[in-house]
Formats: C-alpha cells, structure tokens, sequence
C-alpha cells in the first residue's frame, strides 16, 4: 500500500490509563473512521507499561471497526519469550503489520538504555524475530532529526538501513517540523542502498506548552518562525488550534509535493485538528 503511488495517510493513538479514557479514545477513532486511513496504530506507553492495554485495544479496532491496525512492539522490560507470547496474541486477532521498535528507557528520557536480561537490544533483533515468527509486515522508526542517542546523522542512517536489512519493509518517523530535515533522511538512506518507504510523523499544534515539551523529550526542533506565531495568539486556544492546523497544513503539501509516500498524524487520542488538516490537504480527493 505504501509503494502503490497513492498518497497513504494514517492515525496514531496512544493507550488511555483508564476505561473512562478508553472510551474517549473509541470515540476519537469512530471520528475518524469515515476517513477511511489506510492504518492506524495504538502506541505502548512509557517503558512498555500499558503493554496490555496497547494489545487490547489493537485487538478491538482489527474486531469491531473497519480499520487496518498496526500494532506497536517494543524491546522494553520484556524478556524474548514475553515478546514472542505478545506476536502470538496479534497474530490470533489476525494482525499482519508490526512497527518495532527498541523504545525508549524504562526510567524515562535520557537515561541509560537497559535491556532485559532475557530480552532484546536492539529494533533490528526485534525485526528479525517477527520475520521469523509469521508472515508480518514490519515497520520501525526513523529519525529526521536523529535519534537522541545516535552519534551524528550519517550513524543514525545507518541503523535504519541495517534495519531495513534485517527486514524491515517501511519506516514511521518521529515527528518534525522542518521537512528539509525529512528530505535529507530519505536521502542519506538511499544512498546507504535502502529503498524503503519512510512516512512523515506529524504532530498537531493544539496547545503552545505541549507542543514545546514534547519537543524537548524528542529532541524534536521547534523552529522559531513556528513558535513566533503561535506566541503570538497563545491566549486564545481556539486561535492556537487554527495557526496549529495551518502549520500542520502547511507541512503536510511540502511533504507530499516532494515525495512523501504519505502522512501518518500523531492525534493525541483527540480528531478535531486532524480532520481538519485531513480536510485542508484535500486527502480524500486522492
């Protein structure tokens, strides 16, 4: 689907704590569901610790909606055998399409990276695992920016090309906001011999503060020109929310009149702002 020439355009959600706040996710999906996206993905919490609750609710969306889901796995706190019980448990449900990742460190951003005793070290591993385990369709991360802990681009290209060698058929990346940083990726890739589709993460803008917080914790930059108009209006949230959405707008057509295999949005469980950018791009005429 992500080499068929079609713009593909995806949602991600992340596992509420609370049944209360599972309902609210269902309803966001059910928003979205007319949109017809071509998958949508449930991430894994912070150190793999609503594991159950990500396998739950991937499981309900392949059951009861018409979406395509691609279900979240990660290296984190979980030993092989653990990790191979939780592929069991999507390939029962009839999922095919796996993004692994290695995840982030247990004890949180910036600290070090720990594998279990028992588990796997490194996305790549975990790639392998799932190629050998049943006929999955696996995706991993990607990095416009670079991953925190890589040495310096050219490093960061080469994990994801040995990713791509060790199986790994498409890429999802953090989310930017510069897409010059996106165009080099891809580069830097191809000319590392990997010819897999790399998609675009994007972030809507919905609140000034959350928006330059998540981009610390990722190591995502937040350009200047961007925070300068966002300031400008970061009294009146429903003016932060239209500048937000034509940011995002704005990002979207560059990354797709340059390339882009499509467009996979970040919702924060919430569906206004990305079907309004859904909306402005114009993704349903395509």
């Amino acid at each position: 689907m992500l080499r068929s020439g079609v713009p593909s355009f995806s949602f991600e959600f992340f596992p509420p704590k609370t049944d209360e706040g599972e309902r609210q996710l269902f309803t966001a999906i059910r928003e979205l569901e007319p949109l017809r996206p071509t998958f949508v993905s449930v991430t894994y919490g912070a150190g793999g610790s609503t594991r159950d609750r990500t396998v739950r609710i991937t499981r309900r969306i392949a059951e009861q909606t018409t979406l395509l889901p691609m279900a979240h796995l990660t290296c984190v706190g979980a030993s092989r055998s653990e990790v191979r019980s939780v592929i069991g448990q999507y390939a029962d449900a009839g999922i095919r399409n796996v993004l692994a990742l290695r995840g982030d460190p247990p004890a949180g951003a910036g600290t070090a990276w720990e594998p279990h005793p028992e588990g796997m070290a490194y996305a790549s591993e975990l790639v392998t695992l799932l190629k050998e385990l049943g006929d999955f369709s696996v995706g991993v991360a990607a990095f416009p920016e670079k991953h925190p802990e890589a040495a310096d681009l050219e490093a960061d290209a080469r994990v994801l090309a040995a990713k791509a060698e060790a199986g790994a058929e498409f890429a999802v990346t953090q989310f930017f906001f510069d897409p010059a940083d996106y165009f080099r990726l891809v580069e830097r890739v191809e000319q590392l011999g990997a010819s897999i589709p790399i998609v675009p993460g994007l972030m809507p803008v919905t609140n000034v503060k959350q928006i330059e917080r998540m981009s610390v914790l990722s190591g995502a930059a937040f350009p200047a020109a961007l925070a300068e108009r966002l300031h400008a209006v970061e009294d009146d949230p429903e003016a932060v929310r239209k500048v937000g959405v034509e940011i995002l707008t704005e990002l979207g057509q560059r990354l797709l009149d340059g390339g882009a295999p499509g467009l996979h949005f970040y919702t924060l469980n919430r569906s206004t702002a990305t079907r309004e950018v859904y909306s402005a791009l114009g993704l349903a005429r395509r």
